[in-house]
């Protein structure tokens, strides 16, 4: 079992070109199913090809006793559907064992994002005396400004920034390349920022230099980006809730809130599909009221 999945994580880097963080989760999911089909076989666990539909039904059913989210045991079925079909491939599996095997039903909630006013708060939160606090605004004003997922702002280098055409080159999902617009305010947050950033020489230097850096120079983690906002959430009493995907569903929420195209904004965020964007068509029972009174010919 461990020599297959160690064949499908190669194949996941080489010939679906899958980010690291994509190849982590594969296989922490699959690592997972390891253990719990060696502990239900008494110590022993089967060959990747006599994994059996009933042995994945106990699986998901271990994995809902123990707590874990609808979305998460979706993940991991996905997970389970995309190794089983590599193995049919590779000839080791006869079958798919993961296919008959269901999502569990799930409600979309409704994603948390903050109001314009807000934002504000927010943004002016950060020193602008020193270089930290110059880099903190920029970073939220950049997420903001473009929609970007904090994984795509951390791998920012200085050859993704055009500022005379006011985009940045983003690498999403599936290192998939999209060019994303920036307002003025980002704009003039990331020159303030980079005028006063010190590099480790040990980072790459020229197009290849991070854009954000922490204070030994060196580029910065997702992690240390949740931490920072925290630290600003408190600073500006705003909502705990608040994560630095908020300021991703906050910038959608607005775009769609002010009569942008919902494809344009799949566009923006740079969504495969269209059922993902679509969570964003909610709006403020105001704007609806909004648009009913001045469509309606009998709203008013």
């Amino acid at each position: 079992m461990r020599t297959a999945i160690a064949r499908f994580l190669q194949f996941l880097r080489v010939e679906r070109n899958a980010s690291d963080l994509t190849v982590k989760s594969y296989r922490e999911d699959l690592t997972m199913l390891v253990e719990y089909l060696t502990e239900s076989r008494d110590g022993v666990c089967p060959k990747p090809g006599d994994v059996a539909v009933l042995d994945l039904r106990g699986y998901v059913a271990s994995l809902h006793e123990a707590g874990y989210a609808k979305s998460t045991i979706a993940r991991r079925l996905a997970s389970l559907r995309s190794f089983f079909r590599f193995g049919q491939r590779e000839g080791w599996a006869k079958n798919n064992p993961a296919k008959p095997l269901r999502n569990p039903r799930k409600g979309r909630s409704l994603p948390h994002f903050l109001s314009a006013e807000d934002l504000g708060r927010l943004f002016a939160a950060p020193p602008a005396d020193e270089p930290l606090g110059l880099r903190d605004r920029a970073i939220l004003e950049t997420m903001y400004s473009a929609g970007l997922r904090v994984s795509e702002l951390m791998g920012l280098s200085d050859g993704d920034l055009d500022f005379q055409a006011g985009v940045v080159r983003v690498r999403g999902k599936g290192r998939r390349e999209r060019l994303a617009p920036i307002g003025s305010y980002a704009t003039r947050a990331l020159r303030s920022w980079l005028k006063s950033r010190r590099v480790d020489p040990a980072e790459p230097d020229g197009p290849a230099t991070p854009v954000f850096v922490n204070k030994f120079g060196r580029r910065l983690s997702t992690r240390s980006v949740g931490r920072m906002l925290e630290k600003y959430l408190k600073l500006a009493g705003l909502d705990g809730r608040t994560t630095p995907h908020s300021l991703r569903h906050s910038f959608a929420t607005h775009l769609l809130d002010q009569g942008a195209d919902i494809r344009s904004v799949q566009e923006l965020l740079g969504h495969k599909s269209l059922v993902t964007t679509q969570i964003y068509t909610h709006v403020s029972t105001a704007a609806l009221r909004a648009v009913y009174e001045k469509a309606h010919p009998r709203a008013k």
